[in-house]
């Protein structure tokens, strides 16, 4: 994975980094345990199938998971060279030694019991702070993924829609093994939820807008920026496609509170103001959030 990275040994970075890592495994252990494992749910990956071996035959969810996840890894490193990394060992082995002293501590029992919908809701969003720290900390857990990757050496399939292949095939394996329609769907419920806690995590909350204001009131719309919000922009010539007009497009970042309130004075001065508003994920620089974090 290109976005593996080395940290300076005993660094703040490399505390750091660690601390997210072995926390992002010790979060989707437990929902592993408490959400996924006692309602036979599989959201996709080694995990996943799992526990569907655990409740077929009986196995141990974390052996089972680490007896494919080492010969994976092992396949990884042959295929794709090693690109893994430490910390990829590090998750192979932590994880099912998470969910070892949550099983011999707490048990096989659902924290949220008789109530799977429930249960698939809050398992989303616990796996996706796991798997969320874990990329933080910029590794990868390994496991299914590794299949992906492979396949996307030797195919002209897209990574992105490799996973997606190799999960939902171990997602209706439970329908198979189970006769249980109701099971991926569940799981469908989880790993919706999880991919958008992923992101939150990864890139944090969308608070921040990305604003492109075109109108003839920019120096009036700059003051109100500069002035009363405390906010700064950039200032670009544009032509327009049907009149061919020069006009000044003015380009800035705010919060959703700073939005809502140039946006409303921009209403006031300029009525045909063109304005676009998106969503930022991750802003850098002075203001916002430090380049070098």
């Amino acid at each position: 994975m290109a976005f593996v990275t080395k940290e300076k040994i005993f660094s703040r970075e490399f505390f750091l980094t660690y601390a997210y890592l072995l926390g992002g495994c010790f979060v989707f252990a437990l929902g592993a345990v408490l959400f996924a494992e006692p309602y036979k749910f599989a959201p996709g990956g080694t995990y996943g199938l799992s526990i569907v071996f655990h409740h077929l035959f009986g196995w141990r969810t974390e052996l089972s998971a680490l007896c494919m996840d080492i010969p994976l890894l092992l396949l990884g490193i042959y295929f794709l060279g090693s690109r893994f990394g430490i910390k990829t060992v590090i998750c192979t082995f932590a994880i099912p030694g998470f969910m070892w002293l949550i099983h011999h501590s707490y048990g096989y029992e659902a924290l949220i019991p008789n109530d799977a919908l429930l249960s698939s809701i809050f398992g989303g969003i616990v796996y996706g702070v796991g798997i969320g720290m874990i990329f933080k900390s910029r590794a990868t857990s390994g496991g299914s993924d590794i299949i992906a990757m492979i396949l996307n050496k030797y195919t002209k399939i897209s990574l992105g829609q490799l996973v997606i292949i190799v999960d939902s095939l171990i997602t209706f394996s439970t329908v198979i093994a189970f006769d249980d329609w109701k099971l991926p769907m569940y799981s469908w419920i989880i790993i919706f939820i999880e991919g958008k806690v992923i992101d939150m995590i990864v890139e944090g909350p969308n608070i921040n807008k990305t604003m492109l204001i075109v109108s003839d009131k920019v120096d009036l719309i700059k003051e109100k920026l500069s002035t009363d919000i405390k906010r700064g922009g950039t200032i670009f010539e544009g032509t327009g496609i049907y009149e061919g007009v020069e006009r000044q497009v003015l380009y800035t970042v705010v919060t959703r509170r700073e939005m809502a309130i140039l946006r409303n004075y921009i209403a006031k001065v300029d009525k045909k103001a063109f304005v676009n508003v998106m969503d930022s994920n991750e802003i850098l620089g002075e203001g916002f959030k430090s380049i070098d974090e």
